[in-house]
């Protein structure tokens, strides 16, 4: 799999939200982000996936991070990944509260201001607190899919290519009705 720009897209500086169905360790793309947790050093899932892939120089470099809140980023070298990047987010563990939807827009949010900080202009995201922090897969996909939306439309002078990786097919046909505007 590869989110690398199109030529034309590039020219035009048109960003793209794209959805791919695979691994998102796999994906040959500047960057990369990691549903992390607070300590940002490994944990199951996407994170100790991606912890795996990009080797120990990894988890190396996340000791000397301190940690993340919840909802913030941070960045790293993404070592022996495809990606030259991989930015750690945290997202909150669901409770069925409002301050969950405004942590998760958050780690969106963040993520994509840190990557135009970093010049990044590919960046796949995988389906952030969906694994064991319990967030409903079809609130947390309307909740990143709004949030990615409003965030090229408030930096509509940045090209960038926003990927979501989904695991699954469930996830997959979700982001897709999800971005036809279908309910969900």
């Amino acid at each position: 799999m590869s989110c690398s720009q199109e030529p034309d897209r590039k020219e035009k500086k048109e960003s793209v939200i794209d959805i791919e169905l695979g691994d998102i360790t796999a994906l040959d793309c500047d960057c990369i982000v990691n549903a992390a947790n607070r300590s940002l050093l490994g944990g199951g899932g996407v994170d100790g996936a991606i912890h795996r892939a990009a080797g120990p120089e990894l988890l190396k470099e996340c000791r000397t991070l301190g940690g993340c809140e919840t909802g913030e980023a941070k960045i790293t070298r993404g070592y022996r990944l495809p990606a030259q990047w991989v930015i750690h987010t945290v997202g909150p563990v669901y409770s069925g509260r409002a301050r969950d939807a405004e942590l998760l827009a958050n780690c969106y949010r963040n993520s994509l201001d840190l990557a135009k900080a970093h010049d990044i202009h590919s960046i796949a995201f995988p389906a952030i607190s969906t694994g064991v922090y319990g967030y409903p897969l079809k609130d947390a996909t309307e909740i990143a899919v709004s949030e990615v939306k409003k965030w090229l439309a408030d930096n509509g002078d940045y090209f960038i290519e926003v990927i979501f990786c989904c695991f699954d097919k469930r996830a997959y046909d979700i982001y897709q009705a999800c971005m036809a505007g279908n309910k969900i």
